[in-house]
């Protein structure tokens, strides 16, 4: 039986947070009914609510569906989403929002809402990562750049290029063969935090890491041209270095990073967390409309290819505790407290 935390379901209902919509309900004892999380109802007393897991189980209970917030509706909108998923991902080339929309019963701009807040994407942003996946995957295989962009959904090349613009750091060629072509320049710094690997290329920082070296750069893009810095990455430098000594002033760095849809959802909420702040992994997943990829959560946040910048030490366990960080957890602890987080919440491991 799935365990529900009382409290944080109470604070999800007082903030009347829609992503908490489908994870728990709310039943009031008062009046016998029960409703979603972001119903816009009065709140009754806290000792007048208990709270289920599923509408079926406030049913059983006796209880009956609010009429202004409609709580049995959720169920049916992440079915239609669901749906969406399905069609998108068997289509040739993406559908149309209209046509989706119309094959699940919605009207096009409500369920453009619906999809984004549960995929944490829209639906074409969706289908655009999902044809750039492919595309990468059959770029790795034994093909001409044409057979990979035609066998990946894309109806001309031109399309291909460009959404590569947009989501592709490399060429297709580069992507197919380690790198190819690509130009990536590097630096080892010296930090408070230990020796950490800053590398771009023209397009911005694509490697911030401790613990790696040039030769991890080697292994990740065997075939590009690795070259030690040059003065056109001396602000990148400075930057990187100003992020980590003074938190509270870093600059907003150009950056050459790419990822799954859901990776990349991810990594646009912890940009969002402010310095001195954390959230739960939970709270990620509730905020990319995946409120139960809490593992999936912490994946992406272990495939973050920039440290510090894209602040994966900012999410800790919803027990406060560290929970894990690619650079290792005493990073992770004095991050935090060079952010001024130490007394606001417990560090302990």
């Amino acid at each position: 039986m799935k365990t529900i935390d009382e409290k944080q379901a109470w604070a999800a209902f007082e903030r009347r947070d829609r992503s908490w919509d489908g994870r728990v309900i709310g039943a009031v004892k008062t009046t016998g009914i029960y409703c979603k999380p972001s119903c816009p109802a009065r709140r009754p007393k806290r000792e007048n609510v208990e709270f289920f897991a599923a509408a079926e189980a406030a049913l059983a209970a006796g209880y009956r569906p609010c009429l202004r917030c409609k709580p049995d509706e959720v169920g049916r909108d992440r079915e239609a989403v669901a749906k969406a998923v399905r069609l998108i991902e068997q289509a040739e080339e993406p559908p149309a929002l209209a046509e989706l929309a119309a094959a699940v019963g919605y009207a096009p701009h409500h369920f453009q809402r619906l999809f984004t807040r549960d995929v944490g994407v829209s639906p074409a942003q969706y289908a655009r990562g999902l044809r750039a996946q492919r595309a990468q995957t059959q770029l790795t295989e034994d093909k001409s750049v044409t057979e990979a962009i035609y066998d990946a959904g894309y109806a001309a090349p031109s399309r291909f290029y460009a959404d590569a613009k947009e989501r592709l750091g490399m060429t297709p060629s580069a992507w197919r063969d380690g790198g190819r072509g690509e130009t990536i320049r590097y630096a080892m710094l010296d930090t408070p935090l230990g020796q950490m690997l800053v590398a771009a290329t023209a397009k911005g920082i694509c490697r911030l890491t401790f613990d790696e070296d040039e030769g991890a750069l080697h292994r990740r893009f065997p075939n590009a041209t690795i070259l030690p810095a040059d003065e056109a990455m001396a602000s990148l430098i400075s930057g990187v270095m100003t992020a980590i000594e003074t938190p509270t002033a870093m600059p907003d760095l150009p950056l050459d990073v790419r990822g799954t849809a859901f990776q990349e959802a991810v990594w646009r909420e912890l940009r969002k967390i402010p310095v001195g702040q954390t959230r739960s992994y939970a709270d990620i997943a509730a905020a990319v409309g995946q409120p139960l990829a809490v593992r999936a959560v912490g994946t992406a946040n272990g495939s973050n290819p920039v440290a510090v910048l894209v602040p994966c030490h900012r999410v800790i366990r919803s027990d406060g505790t560290l929970g894990g960080y690619a650079g290792g957890l005493d990073r992770k602890r004095q991050l935090l407290e060079a952010e001024g987080h130490a007394t606001r919440a417990k560090l302990a491991l």
